[in-house]
């Protein structure tokens, strides 16, 4: 190819910038080889945090901002379809690269694909086996309509062979979002994040929330933190609030209880690199995110991961991930044997900080 070949990378909320961010770097270190812009469907936004969210990662700014907002999964996805369509014919990129799992990962793979053009999936072969989380659905389908299949994990290459797709379309290339960890820890570690909030390090612990199964029913919200409060004695426990958890943590008496007695401190979100402090000096994180699961295993962290499945089986074969369910006695059982003086495990397989490297390559191969 004569020209340089085109990739159009697509983000759609803010876990997607912690995994373009490394590939869009290394397109960038080839500019006779790749023009690279960024789609930015505007599926999550948060206007406080995004200031310094591109300067803390070094992003270059999207250059298309679809603004399709919030709405049910149909309205989402249809939107991002709709908007993205003639962004895409007006760019006519070579590739559509695309990450994860989010609503805008399946819709903007699916224009792509309909209008004949290649789909790289970031993050291919992940699976939960559990169809009731709308990620899963866009995971198995993204990677079904996909032409090139990035996997984090080697498990990843036998989920998409199991489920027909070809081998030689599989690329086992690492973690990109451990390309951004590393990357980022010293400067993480610089801002001083638990002293600045008045926390000790290794004497608190870090929790997130915000998958539906676990904050929307407030009986379910009620189950873990009746765990939490338990812990909370032992450690306290800090809680950056997701902006779909606070109503449910407002009108929770236990919740309220625990941050009247210091148990549970309740703090706005965090940005990235804020975030990652806290989490390096945290004694736990009790999490039902994906990509915490990940950091927390690179950083040596253990983790409390509140699902009854995970799609990273490779956090708990090879880091510091224990799944311990939602049931109040199990997370406790978890908790009281939780060995916090453990040497953390080596890495899993290619987590080093070079999977932007290799994908970019086999993009390379594929622009000859």
């Amino acid at each position: 190819m004569s020209r340089p070949y085109r990739v159009l990378s697509i983000v759609g909320a803010r876990p997607n910038f912690m995994k373009v961010a490394p590939i869009v770097a290394e397109l960038g270190r080839h500019p006779d080889t790749f023009t690279s812009r960024i789609v930015h469907t505007g599926q999550h936004y948060d206007e406080k945090l995004s200031k310094v969210f591109f300067e803390d990662l070094g992003i270059p700014r999207p250059d298309v901002n679809l603004n399709v907002g919030s709405g049910s999964h149909a309205q989402q996805t249809a939107a991002v379809m709709a908007a993205f369509e003639p962004v895409l014919l007006e760019h006519a990129p070579d590739v559509v690269l695309v990450v994860g799992d989010v609503n805008s990962t399946i819709a903007c793979a699916l224009v792509a694909t309909k209008l004949g053009v290649t789909v790289a999936h970031v993050e291919a072969g992940l699976r939960s086996r559990d169809r009731s989380m709308p990620e899963e659905v866009n995971r198995v389908l993204t990677d079904q309509i996909s032409d090139l299949l990035f996997t984090t994990e080697e498990s990843a290459a036998d989920n998409l062979v199991r489920e027909g797709i070809a081998r030689e379309s599989v690329h086992f290339v690492g973690n990109v979002m451990i390309d951004t960890l590393l990357q980022h820890r010293d400067k993480a570690r610089a801002l001083d994040t638990p002293r600045r909030n008045g926390l000790s390090a290794k004497a608190y612990g870090l929790l997130t929330l915000h998958r539906p199964s676990n904050v929307d029913d407030p009986a379910a919200f009620e189950q873990l933190l009746s765990a939490l409060s338990e812990i909370a004695r032992d450690v306290p426990i800090v809680f950056p609030v997701h902006p779909r958890t606070r109503p449910r943590v407002a009108s929770s008496p236990l919740a309220t209880a625990m941050v009247a007695d210091g148990r549970l401190r309740l703090l706005e979100p965090l940005p990235y690199l804020e975030f990652v402090g806290l989490m390096e000096s945290s004694a736990v994180v009790l999490t039902d995110s994906g990509g915490i699961q990940e950091e927390t295993t690179i950083l040596g962290v253990p983790c409390l991961t509140l699902r009854e499945n995970t799609e990273r089986p490779v956090t708990i074969t090879h880091g510091t991930n224990h799944l311990v369910g939602t049931s109040p006695e199990r997370i406790l059982a978890s908790w009281r044997g939780l060995d916090r003086t453990a040497a953390a495990p080596p890495p899993p397989p290619l987590w080093d900080g070079r999977a932007a490297v290799r994908i970019v390559e086999v993009l390379r191969q594929q622009s000859s």
